[in-house]
C-alpha cells in the first residue's frame, strides 16, 4: 500500500495530474482513497524530489514548474547518466544480459502510435535498468532522483510544444543501440549513445525556451 502510494503520488507530481499551487495531500488522498500514513511518507519522498512544498502553516503544496530548469537537469543527468551506461557495460552479468535482450526485443517489436504516457515510461523502464546494473546504490538514487524531475517538467513542456515530444522510432533506436553496446561490454560505445540520447533532448529544448 505504502509503495502504491507513493508511485501514485509521483504521477500526481511529475504529470500534473495535480497542479501548483494544489493541495497536495487532500488531493493524493482523494484519488488513492487511503489513509494518512501512506500518503504522508509518499509527501516526504516527493518533497524530497523537489515536487511538493511544504510550509508550516500552509500546507503541502505542489512545486511550480520551470522548463528553464530542464537544460540544468539535462547537463546534469547527461554526465553522471553516460557514466553509469559505462559501469553497467563492466558489470553486467550473464543473467542481466539475458533480461537486457528481452527488452531489446520487446523494445523492436513496439511499433507506433504510442500515447506521450506510454512512451516516457517505456524510456524510464530502460533507463532504470540501466541503474540497477551500474550495481551503486548512491549513482542509482542520484540518477532516479534527476531523472523524476526531468520527467516531471519534460511532461509538462511537451504538453506546452508539441514539437518536443520524440519521435517513437527515435527512442526505440538509442535504447536498442544503448542496451546492445551494454551485452557486448562495450563501455566506450555505450557511454557515447548514453551521452548522445541525452544530449539530443536537451539540444531540443534549447530550441523552444
Amino acid at each position: 500500500m505504502r509503495a502504491f502510494a507513493n508511485n501514485t503520488s509521483r504521477r500526481l507530481g511529475f504529470e500534473g495530474a495535480v497542479r501548483p499551487p494544489s493541495s497536495a495531500v487532500p488531493a493524493t488522498r482523494s484519488r488513492m482513497e487511503v489513509g494518512r500514513t501512506p500518503v504522508r511518507e509518499a509527501i516526504q519522498r516527493l518533497q524530497y524530489d523537489g515536487f511538493v512544498v511544504v510550509s508550516a502553516r500552509r500546507g503541502t503544496f505542489v512545486s511550480k514548474i520551470d522548463i528553464n530548469d530542464l537544460t540544468a537537469v539535462y547537463e546534469a543527468r547527461a554526465r553522471i547518466e553516460s557514466w553509469a551506461t559505462r559501469l553497467a557495460a563492466e558489470r553486467l552479468r550473464e543473467f542481466e544480459r539475458q533480461e537486457a535482450r528481452q527488452l531489446i526485443d520487446e523494445l523492436k517489436q513496439t511499433i507506433g502510435p504510442m500515447a506521450l504516457e506510454d512512451i516516457l515510461a517505456l524510456d524510464r523502464r530502460v533507463h532504470r535498468f540501466i541503474y540497477k546494473v551500474a550495481k551503486n546504490s548512491f549513482l542509482f538514487d542520484t540518477l532516479d532522483h534527476y531523472h523524476n524531475l526531468s520527467l516531471r517538467i519534460l511532461y509538462v513542456a511537451m504538453k506546452r510544444f508539441p514539437a518536443l515530444v520524440p519521435r517513437l522510432e527515435d527512442v526505440l533506436h538509442d535504447q536498442v543501440l544503448m542496451l546492445e553496446a551494454v551485452c557486448r561490454g562495450d563501455a566506450d560505445e555505450a557511454e557515447k549513445i548514453a551521452m548522445a540520447h541525452v544530449m539530443s533532448f536537451e539540444s531540443e529544448v534549447r530550441k523552444v525556451i
